[in-house]
């Protein structure tokens, strides 16, 4: 045992904090953090925003060879994502911050590669995300099992072979999983902007930020995320409301309208009076239950 914990430390990576949100996804944790356990560097912490619900769901195994401490934010009808995010970060000790979304599950490079990408850039890093086809993965899984099970999100830039590229344009960033450095999270960009509520729009506004203050935004390699597969409905009707919500809140701050190809799909289904060179947009209605079950993927 002791020789375990001596190996086991010697593959921390000292200051470097793993962020993800909990809202549900309990299976989808448990896999995450099964992630982190076989990877190359070992975060120093793992830190859970819990959103609303009495509980956590199935306690972490006792025997992870890092902490995983909890924070709690408080949820309506609309996930906080923006707020749970910024909760994770504050309660986190970590100079380097890696958020993760709860669907993914990490590569064994990702931890190690985003700690040395931010002592050589401050910087926002991003990895490259996968996607997992249903199924997988099983109950045991390595991460050739994940790579030979998933596939590259066909609009995505792909990041380099290894070590960083700047990338072309801030509207490529995605929250799914990134790195930022603490004090420029916290200092420079001002963290994820809160009066963006539930779903939507938070992450451009935070690399909007970032490039108005200056941070650059660059793809990692050697750093992929294998994101667990869930039905999802395109385009996302249920999130109308909060859709329009911060869409117009984001109008207000940077004067351009976000998230162009879901307005454009809920006006033509009739759920929203808005057009891209207008001011202003109106929910006119909540989608029905049949376009609810006709908007639902499997994939």
């Amino acid at each position: 045992m002791r020789e375990r914990n001596r190996r086991e430390a010697s593959r921390v990576e000292p200051g470097t904090s793993v962020l993800t949100l909990l809202g549900g996804r309990e299976r989808h944790l448990a896999n995450l953090l099964l992630g982190l356990l076989a990877s190359e560097r070992l975060p120093e912490e793992v830190v859970v925003a819990v959103m609303g619900g009495d509980g956590f769901g199935p306690s972490p195994p006792e025997d992870l060879p890092f902490p995983v401490r909890t924070v709690r934010v408080p949820a309506g009808r609309d996930l906080p994502l923006a707020r749970a995010r910024n909760e994770a970060a504050r309660t986190s000790s970590g100079e380097r911050l890696v958020f993760l979304d709860v669907d993914c599950i990490p590569g064994r490079g990702l931890v190690g590669r985003y700690a040395a990408g931010l002592r050589e850039r401050d910087a926002l890093l991003m990895g490259e995300v996968r996607y997992l086809r249903p199924g997988v993965p099983g109950p045991s899984f390595t991460e050739k099992d994940l790579r030979a099970g998933s596939e590259p999100h066909p609009r995505r830039a792909r990041p380099p072979e290894s070590g960083l590229r700047r990338a072309d344009r801030h509207e490529e960033f995605w929250s799914l999983s990134f790195a930022v450095r603490r004090g420029t999270f916290f200092g420079s960009i001002g963290g994820f902007d809160e009066s963006f509520t539930g779903y939507g729009g938070e992450d451009t506004d935070l690399a909007f930020a970032a490039r108005r203050a200056g941070v650059g935004l660059f793809w990692v390699g050697e750093a992929p995320a294998y994101h667990q597969h869930h039905p999802v409905h395109a385009p996302p009707v249920q999130h109308v409301e909060e859709i329009a919500h911060n869409a117009r809140r984001f109008r207000d701050k940077w004067g351009v309208w976000p998230m162009e190809g879901w307005l454009c799909a809920f006006r033509d289904l009739g759920l929203i009076e808005w057009s891209p060179g207008g001011e202003d947009l109106c929910v006119l209605r909540p989608p029905t239950a049949a376009e609810l079950l006709r908007t639902r993927r499997q994939d």
